[in-house]
């Protein structure tokens, strides 16, 4: 690394003004040849592969360096395990953005592709999983294809083989925005080629709004590091004051966005040996508790609380099997029994490889509005609750119980919380979102809207969709026409005098989930993009309201009967919506997983009830202060 890194100072050192005005064209750029002059070259050889002149290994361009633009290059893979890709905004040798593939996984792997934000040389993929770090892709063996890379702000993208839509968008690179140079990386023993690089600054590249970061609720955020150690030379299962370390200048750091702490980015390596860290912080609570924790860590830990030691792991790559890859993630559970008063949570974290971070998330921790008062709660009673409706007329909540074996069913309750009949309607396959009209309930099924007359609680219709993938909810118009999301097919269906048609299919409609009809406008939610749209029923045009972002699933959405809106993400979260898109949290639940399905919100009663499908409970609250 001392030897890269005095590379990349010479090649820094290098400014040639005629190649920076070249590069900065935004007409159609020149390939760059690979040879000495323009390149850094680290471990990199000009070679020859399936007809065409290339390189194998990494080079770094000398210049120029710049904060925006786009990188393209073909390249070439055998299929045999290697890692190339490309190189941007480096500011060092070990200091840069990466994006590159697995051409050796099969392409239904997620992490085909894979980006990763390096500091002070260490490659933390471990760190940088899930959405917006990693993608499935096809990868081509012993053929040329074409990769660009675009990067902009804080955001970039990848395209493989000249796609339309790109393999990987990145939301959030790890090192902001800055300048920085350009390169390849790759290896020089034969399974992979670069030919054909061309690069440009261009600030006129456009990406989406980024998703606000949003740390996991309950994530533990205080924490201090030591200095490096080598592990070698401690012992990681006692604390630094049981073994005589003394005088620990303590380092205060930062979780990232996602709630990890990189260690990477205060410290480098010692070596290729395993080195170790302590980081410690400080839990203060007013009484005696047992509290659940989740975390993750890379790649060895040992746990200490109040200087006990309570847990020791080893989740470094293939160490608990063959393919077990060693990623940080909310994997892992530890009770804590804490004290009244501060409790001081310790632990001494080594790395092997891949990457080097941690996280601790109090497991049940729920942010819950003060105008949210909690009335009552059904668990384990139901089969799985998807969606509730209000019957005015008799005052009862129905429940579609979603998962029963093949055997679900709607239940009856009262808004106290009383069960009138759990088992009240059978013989629906999955049934999912109601609403009512002209005094009948009516229930979306697998295969069809089903109208049931709630006195005798029986069946009466059935109006079957066509082709259906996975209907979802339903609403109703003034003039009885109803509207059903289908999720699958990313479409509207449309069931009027009788007659069931698709309504209405775009591009603008990914995912369509939860649907709500309110002053002559259609809301849905759309799960693609994490948004909620609004239709005109008469011009079918499409606007957006507000968007959670990416990952969000819109499954709840309805009017509080004041001009704003409830909208719920399936993931455990509530918001109140403004009618201009400004957006109030109310409730979170991820920690614990409580899910938010497709709520129901009774104006008069400014009662709201949830149910939580996976998690297997109904929870009702009082919209107070309204």
């Amino acid at each position: 690394m001392k030897n890269l890194q005095l590379l990349f100072l010479i090649a820094s050192l290098t400014t040639t003004l005629l190649l920076c005005f070249s590069f900065k064209s935004s007409a159609q750029q020149n390939n760059i040849p690979f040879n000495k002059d323009l390149w850094e070259f680290t471990d990199a050889r000009q070679t020859e592969f399936l007809g065409r002149s290339c390189m194998a290994g990494t080079a770094y361009l000398k210049s120029p360096a710049f904060e925006n633009g786009v990188i393209e290059v073909d390249m070439a893979v055998t299929g045999q395990r290697s890692y190339p890709g490309v190189i941007f905004r480096m500011a060092s040798a070990g200091d840069y953005e990466r994006i590159y593939i697995r051409p050796h996984l099969p392409s239904l792997f997620q992490n085909v592709v894979q980006y990763v934000s390096t500091f002070n040389g260490i490659d933390s993929w471990q760190l940088y999983t899930g959405p917006g770090n990693i993608a499935s892709a096809e990868i081509p063996k012993n053929e040329w294809f074409h990769v660009k890379v675009e990067f902009k702000g804080d955001q970039a993208r990848i395209y493989l083989n000249n796609a339309v839509a790109p393999a990987l968008e990145i939301p959030h690179l790890g090192h902001g925005v800055r300048t920085g140079m350009v390169g390849l990386f790759g290896p020089s023993d034969g399974t992979a080629y670069f030919s054909g690089f061309s690069c440009r600054e261009d600030n006129s590249i456009s990406f989406n709004p980024q998703k606000p970061s949003e740390m996991p609720f309950g994530t533990l955020q205080n924490w201090e590091i030591s200095p490096v150690y080598r592990l070698s030379e401690i012992d990681n299962e006692l604390t630094p004051e049981a073994q005589g370390i003394a005088n620990i200048v303590w380092k205060k750091v930062q979780c990232r966005p996602d709630g990890i702490v990189d260690i990477s980015q205060y410290f480098p390596r010692l070596g290729n040996a395993p080195d170790a860290v302590f980081s410690r912080t400080t839990i203060e609570l007013v009484s005696d508790d047992n509290k659940l924790f989740a975390f993750g860590y890379s790649d060895i830990v040992s746990v200490f609380l109040n200087g006990k030691l309570l847990f020791c792991g080893n989740s470094s790559y293939t160490s608990r099997d063959p393919s077990f890859q060693g990623i940080v993630g909310l994997n892992d559970y530890i009770s804590l029994p804490l004290k009244k008063g501060k409790n001081e949570l310790m632990i001494a974290l080594a790395e092997t490889s891949g990457g080097w971070g941690f996280i601790f998330q109090d497991s049940k921790a729920i942010y819950q509005d003060e105008k949210l008062v909690k009335q009552w709660e059904i668990k384990n009673k139901l089969k799985y609750p998807e969606s509730v409706q209000y019957d005015p007329k008799r005052d009862v909540l129905y429940v579609s119980n979603f998962y029963n074996e093949g055997e679900e069913f709607i239940s009856k309750i009262r808004p106290n919380g009383e069960i009138v009949e759990v088992e009240w309607i059978k013989g629906l396959l999955q049934p999912a979102g109601m609403c009512m009209s002209n005094d009948k309930l009516y229930v979306v099924g697998r295969h069809a809207l089903v109208e049931i007359d709630p006195d005798p609680g029986t069946v009466l219709n059935r109006y079957r969709f066509p082709s259906p993938g996975m209907p979802n909810d339903v609403a109703v118009d003034e003039k009885g026409d109803f509207f059903i999301t289908d999720t699958r097919r990313n479409l509207i269906y449309r069931l009027s005098g009788g007659t069931m048609e698709e309504w209405l299919k775009s591009e603008d409609l990914i995912k369509p989930n939860g649907i709500c009809i309110d002053k002559g406008r259609i809301l849905i939610g759309t799960s693609g993009d994490g948004c909620i749209k609004i239709v005109d029923p008469e011009s079918k045009a499409i606007s957006t309201l507000v968007c959670l972002g990416e990952g969000a699933v819109m499954d709840g959405v309805t009017s509080d009967g004041k001009g704003n809106y409830l909208i719920s993400d399936f993931n455990g979260r509530l918001y109140k919506i403004s009618s201009t898109g400004e957006k109030q949290l109310l409730l979170n639940t991820t920690a614990p997983s409580r899910y938010c399905a497709a709520f129901e919100f009774i104006p008069g009663k400014r009662l709201l009830i949830i149910p939580t499908l996976y998690d297997n409970r109904l929870v009702a609250f009082e919209l107070t202060g309204e």
